[in-house]
């Protein structure tokens, strides 16, 4: 069995990597909201994320089935990463984004999902606690915390 890397995330949740028989380097990120990425690293530059697939909770136990993995094992993975209900995420604003040029006030994101985005990343600079004038941009990372099923309404609203 390959060595699995744990690499915490603080804020996001958890990172799992290793390597394949075949040399590929593979990880999984376990968000606090209960969404997971699979990524699949390039072979010249393992540091370089290929590929990224999205999964909703129930897109990862479905795959987990597959797998072969249990159902329950899935369910105390999510628990281990709430904490009394309150997650926290990084909610990409994609190109299209109805959202994107628009101000987070606009947005009224906490009266619609209850979320509040705490941060927001552009390319190498964060903006801690953005006020409501803060205008997002396409590319921009949203930090954003709230329950789990917020925080995937507030993935939905802006098209992520």
């Amino acid at each position: 069995m390959p060595q699995v890397t744990e690499t915490q995330l603080p804020g996001v949740g958890v990172r799992h990597d290793f390597t394949t028989a075949r040399g590929e380097r593979v990880g999984v990120v376990l968000h606090r909201s209960g969404r997971r990425e699979l990524l699949v690293y390039g072979r010249d530059d393992p540091d370089a994320c290929r590929t990224a697939l999205h999964l909703s909770p129930d897109d990862s136990r479905t795959l987990a089935e597959l797998l072969g993995a249990t159902q329950v094992s899935e369910v105390l993975a999510t628990a281990q990463q709430r904490l009394e209900g309150v997650a926290l995420d990084w909610v990409n604003i994609p190109v299209g984004s109805p959202f994107a040029g628009s101000t987070i006030r606009r947005g009224q994101f906490r009266t619609q999902t209850g979320v509040s985005i705490v941060a927001v990343i552009r390319g190498d600079a964060t903006f801690p606690a953005p006020g409501p004038d803060f205008e997002l941009q396409a590319g921009d990372v949203a930090v954003a915390v709230g329950t789990p099923e917020g925080l995937s309404e507030f993935a939905d609203l802006l098209g992520a």
